[in-house]
């Protein structure tokens, strides 16, 4: 893993000149990694074109003395795994401030109680947030904005919008902070893909995708397929709808989630990204089933 940097250097001559904004940091545990992608529909054609993998951090990665959907969480994942998307969840309180918050009540993520929607921002702020074993940790809910910045350079935001919460205020705050070319938008249906599509017609977007037809009816209704990648579940995807996909120029996420789960599959299937909850085994698993030097993904943040 510590080679990654070298792979990266070696792909700017096989993927072409570096696109404005992407250059080569040091991660804070000293090993050397690419920045997030500047091109996200170029980044998944490498992917898909590669052969490759990446990895994205359910709920930003959560693990022990980490809560989820937490700023220090999100450090703590790009260290274990270079170059993580991060999966957060989207939430509006009761004074109209986004917040990453997956559940609807407050009481199983952090020391409050209450429903997210009846809590004002002053309130949220009161609580410490806790891990998934109830520890308290020395973090609280972080707003959209917050960590959209604290992104900025770093990572990935896939942003998976909750009941209640408008496509429209989500767009809007990811445009104020300019961040538009470093999220992807989670859908969970063809018809919510395509009202984000006619919302933001720059977004990047997952939607959940069974078969090709369904393809047909977004191209249809006008939606680039450029700027699709489609959710294929957390079961073994159908091998014949990510090849019909692939096709089309389509790529794939699907989610590995659990304990024991062969993450080296998932290119093997032909799955661009997987979910999981533990970055650092499906990071490993991934890094040495690619056959390159240093982990294959990387080499497509410089695209």
């Amino acid at each position: 893993m510590k080679r990654a940097l070298i792979a990266a250097v070696l792909a700017l001559a096989s993927c072409g000149p570096t696109p404005d904004g992407a250059n080569l940091d040091a991660g804070n545990s000293g090993e050397q990694a690419v920045s997030a992608p500047s091109n996200l529909a170029g980044y998944f054609d490498c992917l898909r074109g590669g052969d490759f993998t990446a990895v994205s951090a359910h709920r930003g990665g959560p693990a022990p003395g980490f809560a989820e959907n937490a700023i220090p969480t999100f450090e703590n994942t790009l260290r274990q795994a270079l170059g993580s998307f991060l999966e957060v969840d989207i939430a509006r309180t009761a004074d109209g401030v986004l917040v990453l918050m997956h559940d609807d009540r407050v009481e199983r993520t952090t020391t409050g109680s209450g429903a997210v929607a009846e809590l004002d921002m002053a309130q949220l702020l009161a609580f410490s947030l806790e891990d998934d074993d109830g520890r308290r940790v020395d973090a609280r809910v972080p707003t959209l904005r917050e960590a959209l910045d604290w992104a900025d350079g770093r990572t990935v935001l896939e942003l998976d919008i909750k009941r209640g919460v408008r496509y429209e205020d989500v767009i809007s705050e990811v445009e104020l902070a300019g961040a538009m070319g470093r999220v992807v938008f989670i859908t969970y249906s063809i018809d919510g893909a395509t009202r984000l599509a006619q919302l933001a017609p720059q977004a990047m977007i997952y939607t959940t995708i069974s078969s090709v037809r369904e393809l047909d009816t977004l191209e249809r209704r006008g939606v680039d397929l450029t700027r699709i990648v489609a959710w294929v579940g957390t079961n073994t995807p159908d091998a014949s709808l990510v090849r019909a996909l692939a096709e089309r120029g389509v790529e794939t996420r699907a989610g590995m989630f659990g304990e024991g789960r062969d993450f080296s599959n998932a290119p093997r299937i032909g799955v661009q990204i997987v979910a999981v909850d533990d970055v650092r085994e499906a990071y490993r698993d991934l890094d040495a089933a690619d056959g390159e030097a240093g982990f294959a993904a990387g080499q497509c943040a410089v695209r």
